[in-house]
């Protein structure tokens, strides 16, 4: 949530959806969470379906964006993804 601004209550439901469509593989931190004092974590990854998709809409939104830096699309100075 840190990483991204979104609230809990944005968050979560996207992952879900994505967890349900495929795209998303998600399991529980193996912590006993008294001893780390804090509740386990839920980590989430592609799947090899949600990394061709995701790859799919990267591409499609690459050729939707203006050509304003040297790189692909971005400011100097941005991520050449």
């Amino acid at each position: 949530m840190k990483a991204t601004g979104l609230p809990s209550g944005t968050l979560y439901p996207v992952l879900h959806r994505l967890q349900e469509a495929g795209w998303l593989a998600a399991d529980w931190e193996e912590v006993d969470p008294t001893a780390a004092g804090r509740p386990a974590r839920r980590y989430y990854r592609l799947t090899a379906e949600g990394v061709t998709a995701a790859r799919q809409a990267l591409a499609e939104l690459r050729a939707l964006a203006p050509r304003t830096g040297p790189a692909l699309g971005g400011p100097a100075g941005a991520p050449a993804w």
